[in-house]
């Protein structure tokens, strides 16, 4: 055969696997639907159960094995309750051939989770006699099965050949009872041949059933696919083996089963061929299922490769990585040759604008500066008018009152003096200074009343009486807010003691709804027109 005309085979089988990784890859986005399928029927089934709480026991007995049958290779503990319950409805019926077949379906479920004493335990107190010839088929099945097990469990030079020729005798017993075209005897002889290691005859024998494949269950023909995997992988046909294990997860998936071991194959398998992401992707997979069925030696089985895939995957995108940075650096070194001249262009162009940032910041400091000196100039100029007029009025009052009092001297007129001295209302006189300050005050800071409220709920805000432009409270911040702090020197101004100015500034700011700390500086944050 030309070489050309291998390498396109060869081509063409690769396609065909990569296109069943494909299918499989699509069907487990629908798992979860698969697993929702099962769990309905599992559902309708209890119900029935429940139903017929004084149903025959042969009927109950028929829907726990059908309850049974949906578990046993779904999850390991409601699999095993439902064995028990078949033992249990088995010696309440009397019927020593249910006995047995509950007591096989118990041993192929404590065998599923590797429990081999428990597993010979049960089916040595099997009477095959009393069996029927399916159950009887069955039971031949799983011992063989089960010795073939801990043979290669307990890998005793000894004790695996013992274990090996019991196995073959229970095989021999099956097949002699089985139709020559059946799934028993095709599979079984083709398991034969394999532990005898005749690969060519077994190959034979289960390709005689994967041509049967519309006549076998979903689970039969994954274990069928599986098996035919191995042998391919020993002839070297790695391609054909990644196939089959591929079609037989498709089979799992499909019948939801969750007690198998192709997906964990698949994996081991791709990652010995490299592909580590597809690899690390169904171990994952089989993990989960593992965990789903909850048996402790499918776990302990995945748990023994799925350290060593991760870590390879790990060390791959590791490898990934560091060529991602190889190339990283060198475009950096190109991107650094490229903009070069563009970063001293850019360089100056952010000194430009930083310098431009703090023009207009200083212009904004100088802005608020001119405007606290407009405003501080304005206020000098209303109070220094106001001093003037107010001095103006003073002195000119005090000249009339000395004249007035030199004259009565003169005169000799003390009761005059007396009168006139009578006549000074020094209370009138310090309301309108205050009059006269609220007037200033107010022209300069027309809202300062409504904002000074605004700090207050509305039951607490300061209402004047007619006339009245500011009241003690008001004149005392308003003073504040003309600069003048000090206690002492509000104290003098308004003709109060120091502790009558606390009081006043502090029953005001307990009733702000703003901090204390803070409502001084909100009443300087006042402006002026």
């Amino acid at each position: 055969m030309p070489k050309g005309f291998i390498i396109i085979i060869l081509l063409g089988l690769q396609i065909v696997a990569h296109a069943q990784l494909a299918d499989l890859d699509v069907l487990l986005e629908k798992k979860e639907q698969f697993v929702a399928q099962k769990e309905q029927s599992i559902l309708m089934l209890k119900k029935r159960l429940a139903a017929n709480p004084n149903a025959s026991l042969e009927s109950r007995f028929q829907i726990v094995d059908n309850l049974y049958n949906e578990y046993r290779s779904f999850i390991y503990d409601s699999a095993f309750a439902y064995a028990k319950r078949l033992i249990d409805l088995g010696y309440e019926i009397n019927d020593p051939e249910k006995i047995g077949y509950a007591k096989t379906q118990m041993g192929f479920t404590t065998l599923s989770a590797g429990m081999f004493k428990e597993t010979f335990d049960t089916l040595n107190t099997v009477k095959v006699s009393q069996l029927d010839d399916s159950t009887k088929l069955e039971y031949y099945s799983l011992m063989a099965r089960a010795l073939y097990d801990i043979s290669d469990f307990n890998r005793d030079a000894f004790y695996s050949d013992n274990y090996v020729a019991m196995a073959d005798k229970y095989i021999e017993f099956a097949t002699s009872m089985s139709e020559p075209d059946s799934y028993t005897f095709l599979y079984l002889n083709g398991l034969h041949n394999l532990r005898v290691e005749r690969t060519d005859e077994s190959v034979r024998y289960l390709n005689k059933l994967m041509a049967k494949k519309e006549h076998l269950t979903n689970h039969e023909f994954a274990i069928t696919a599986s098996t035919l995997s191995y042998l391919h992988l020993k002839l070297g046909d790695t391609t054909k083996a990644i196939n089959l294990l591929a079609e037989a997860c498709i089979s799992d998936i499909e019948s939801a089963i969750k007690e198998t071991s192709a997906m964990t194959s698949l994996a081991s398998l791709l990652y010995q061929q490299g592909d580590i992401d597809a690899a690390y992707r169904y171990i994952n997979h089989s993990m989960e299922d593992a965990n789903f069925y909850g048996a402790k030696q499918r776990k302990s089985e995945v748990g023994a490769i799925l350290p060593i895939i991760a870590s390879a995957r790990l060390n791959y995108v590791d490898g990934q990585r560091k060529t991602l940075l190889w190339y990283s650096i060198g475009l950096t070194v190109l991107a650094i040759l490229t903009i070069f001249f563009g970063v001293s262009a850019f360089l100056q162009f952010r000194k430009l604008r930083k310098k431009d940032k703090e023009i207009s910041d200083k212009n904004i400091i100088l802005t608020e500066s001119n405007n606290k000196l407009s405003e501080a100039n304005k206020i000098k100029e209303e109070y220094l008018g106001y001093y003037f007029n107010i001095n103006s009025d003073y002195i000119e009052k005090i000249e009339k009152f000395k004249r007035s009092v030199d004259q009565k001297l003169i005169q000799k007129k003390y009761d005059d003096i007396r009168f006139v001295m009578s006549k000074i209302d020094l209370k009138k006189e310090r309301e309108d200074l205050y009059q006269s300050f609220d007037k200033v005050f107010l022209k300069l800071f027309p809202d300062f009343v409504e904002i000074f409220n605004s700090y207050f709920k509305e039951e607490d805000q300061i209402i004047l009486e007619k006339d009245q432009l500011l009241n003690t409270e008001l004149r005392i911040f308003a003073l504040i807010r003309m600069g003048v702090s000090d206690s002492d020197k509000l104290a003098k101004i308004l003709g109060y003691s120091v502790n009558t100015i606390y009081a006043y500034k502090n029953r005001v700011k307990s009733k702000s709804i703003l901090p204390n700390d803070e409502f001084e500086r909100r009443i300087m944050e006042i402006e002026a027109i």
